[in-house]
């Protein structure tokens, strides 16, 4: 799902260069791949990068069309998110409710592993990161089904556009199995066309290139087809 126009995405991906979200280097993934970049939308540690992070949230949300009545952090990153977008979106008069999970059930108290609004009969929208092999999004799947909400679809930053347990991207797995949108704000061939960009100048084509190389070569290592 291209939600955002190829202008705003671009724009989020300088964003996340800028606030060194999107880092370069040989970094390990979730899914054990050396990958030459990496975003981690957990250093946006800010007010106003939040805000900013926030608010392309809410706009790509509202493209979408997508209908949903609670929108669901999975723990942790994801908690954060949910909480800052729902405000984000009640600024642009939509309202929802948001809900998140801990990472060990509580024994006391209110108990549970479940924290926030009441997810039985409400459509539920999860919210996170990135989507590296969709094992946060099947977990979060399977609490939201448990509590007897209605999953319709996941929001994130960056989708990364590379395979997850076959020759699909783990997006698309999740949007094969489970028939809801995986909506990004950007993607992948965002992020090499803003590098691109950067190649017209001598001084950022020095640093720039050998960078582009590497994640080009990722791409068409482990590139979904």
């Amino acid at each position: 799902w291209r939600v955002a126009p190829k202008s705003v995405a671009a724009r989020f991906v300088a964003f996340c260069i800028e606030r060194q979200v999107i880092r370069f280097g040989e970094i390990k993934t979730k899914a054990g791949r050396m990958s030459p970049y990496f975003f981690n939308a957990g250093l946006f540690t800010d007010g106003p990068s939040l805000l900013k992070l926030a608010d392309y949230y809410a706009d790509v949300i509202i493209a979408s069309g997508v209908q949903f009545d609670v929108l669901f952090g999975p723990a942790y990153k994801g908690i954060p998110l949910a909480a800052l977008v729902v405000a984000a979106l009640a600024r642009k008069g939509v309202t929802a409710s948001y809900a998140y999970n801990r990472k060990e059930a509580k024994d006391h108290g209110e108990g549970g592993d479940l924290v926030g609004a009441p997810l039985k009969d409400q459509r539920v929208l999860i919210i996170d990161d990135v989507i590296s092999a969709g094992t946060s999004v099947r977990e979060s799947v399977l609490l939201i089904q448990a509590a007897g909400g209605i999953f319709v679809g996941v929001v994130i930053s960056l989708d990364r556009q590379e395979r997850g347990q076959g020759e699909l991207s783990a997006t698309q797995e999740i949007e094969g199995t489970y028939h809801v949108p995986v909506i990004s704000i950007a993607t992948l061939e965002d992020l090499t066309g803003v590098l691109e960009e950067q190649l017209t100048d001598e001084h950022d084509a020095f640093q720039v290139g050998p960078v582009l190389d590497k994640i080009r070569a990722y791409r068409d290592k482990y590139g979904a087809k």
